[in-house]
């Protein structure tokens, strides 16, 4: 069994890598791909250094103008445990501070200078004793950076604008002069000689153009010497635990920032899923509390009134659709105007915060406490949540043990004068928990997943409406994020479930 457990847990490797390549190709080549996200959660609202910045950090990030495949090693590198180059660092705040990537030499601005500029010698950080002075040094060495960043793009931006005006006047040009006949292209004709027939005014644009871009290229090239230096000087803990010093280490999943929220993906997760794992886990236990009772009541009474009511009712409840009850439960069960006897949303009221964790009295008055004031509230999402699960499992659980009432091994302990009671525990149902152990598995990983309709029904902030507002806002960090859990929890919980086939089975064996 162990072995073959490790060799299950080497293989969830390449699959992992297939399935976030395929997403990650699926987000990236789509209309706008990381740059749409700019434009979707800036709302109308940012001004234009804004949106820079954050260009910035995406290009510093992934590098916007890299091959996709490139992009997906750069983001697979930072949620892998294990890490190449220096270690991250953080400051007490939280914040991530990485080693600036170096800075390419254009060989295109060659056109233009005769030699590249080259960065100043940064000067000496000095560390001081105060964690706000730490913090604060590196807080404006990154701003400098995301500045210089953001001005080296636009003037990129303007420059290559600038040489495409003139690459169609030449290829108007040649195009008269060879009509017919294949031409090279644009990038090939080096140096100015190559601009004669193109018109002047263009080319002192592309002069000007270029000039302001090696200004912006020196200024980033001193603020990445400066952020270097403050990288250099480990003011801040290191991510993880180094194994080669300097070159390997291991730490947690860097999980990055959301575009739309502008805050870590590892929080944004760390706030929805308790919610959605409170409302499963106080759905799935009574599912599965009603429903495989039931099953084996109905199993072992085949054709008794309480087989076919039991089935009739739950088959009905399973044709009710969850946006209809979860409506009608707000409406009549929660409205004011009829019963009012629950809240409309939320997981808690509004004085929660002052509430104890238990109910008690106080000055006369009882007050039902934090805890059962969060139950109160969990009435109505939890209860259409459980009521389609009934009739799936108990109908499982009712044909599973049916088929084994049949089987030869059970004619065999009624003849030996086995008890009805040992026989349908022990026997039957134990040799039925097969189909029901699959149905486990595949029920647990959609708890990460979240219920989208019942937590917008009652405004519930789970997993499910943070997937729906990723896909909306096209936040691709937040979405492969999403991805790599659930995809993880569902291959953690397939060896689960080999696992408790072996255990309920006696004739299963992986050895």
């Amino acid at each position: 069994m162990t072995t073959y457990i490790i060799r299950r847990l080497l293989l969830m490797v390449p699959t992992l890598i297939g399935m976030t390549l395929l997403i990650f190709m699926l987000v990236a080549m789509s209309p706008g791909g990381v740059g749409a996200a700019l434009q979707v959660s800036g709302g109308g609202q940012m001004d234009s250094g804004s949106v820079a910045q954050q260009r910035a950090y995406l290009e510093d990030r992934y590098g916007l103008d890299a091959p996709v495949l490139v992009q997906y090693v750069r983001w697979l590198g930072r949620v892998s445990p294990v890490k190449f180059g220096a270690r991250d660092q953080f400051t007490p705040g939280g914040e991530r501070f990485s080693e600036p990537k170096e800075i390419e030499d254009p060989p295109l601005w060659q056109w233009f200078v005769q030699e590249l500029p080259q960065a100043r010698p940064a000067d000496a950080v000095v560390v001081p004793a105060e964690v706000d002075a730490q913090a604060q040094i590196y807080r404006r060495a990154a701003g400098d950076y995301a500045q210089a960043r953001a001005g080296f793009l636009g003037a990129r931006t303007r420059f290559e604008i600038a040489m495409g005006d003139i690459a169609k006047v030449l290829d108007r040009a040649d195009a008269v002069k060879d009509r017919g006949q294949i031409r090279p292209a644009p990038a090939e004709r080096i140096g100015k000689a190559a601009f004669e027939n193109a018109d002047e005014q263009l080319w002192q644009t592309a002069e000007t153009r270029a000039t302001e871009m090696m200004t912006e290229y020196e200024r980033l090239l001193n603020a990445t010497a400066r952020s270097q230096a403050v990288f250099d000087a480990k003011m801040f803990r290191q991510a993880g635990v180094p194994i080669i010093p300097g070159t390997v280490s291991v730490a947690a999943p860097d999980l990055g920032m959301s575009f739309a929220r502008s805050r870590p993906v590892s929080s944004l997760i760390a706030e929805a899923l308790p919610v959605t794992l409170l409302l499963n886990l106080l759905a799935v236990p009574i599912i599965y509390f009603v429903a495989i009772p039931s099953g084996v009541m109905a199993a072992s009474r085949q054709g008794s009134l309480l087989d076919v009511g039991l089935g009739a009712l739950y088959v009905a409840l399973w044709s009710i659709p969850v946006v209809w009850a979860g409506v009608l439960a707000v409406g009549f069960l929660a409205s004011n105007d009829y019963l009012g006897a629950f809240p409309v949303t939320g997981l808690h009221s509004a004085e929660s915060e002052k509430m104890s964790m238990l109910p008690q009295t106080v000055g006369g008055e009882w007050q039902r406490g934090f805890i059962l004031d969060t139950l109160w509230h969990l009435v109505l999402p939890v209860g259409c949540l459980v009521y389609t699960g009934f009739a799936i499992l108990s109908k499982q659980t009712r044909a599973a043990m049916l088929e084994n009432f049949n089987a030869d091994y059970v004619r065999t302990a009624k003849a030996k004068g086995v008890s009805r009671k040992d026989v349908v525990f022990r026997h039957v149902f134990r040799n039925s928990l097969l189909p029901i152990i699959t149905m486990f598995v595949s029920i647990f990983p959609a708890m990460l997943g979240g219920s989208v309709v019942i937590e917008a029904i009652f405004s519930v902030p789970g997993m499910g409406s943070l997937i729906v507002d990723a896909i909306n806002l096209r936040d691709r960090e937040l979405l492969l994020a999403n991805a790599l859990i659930v995809g993880l929890v569902n291959m953690l919980a397939l060896l689960l479930a080999d696992v408790l086939y072996a255990l309920a089975d006696p004739r299963i064996s992986y050895d």
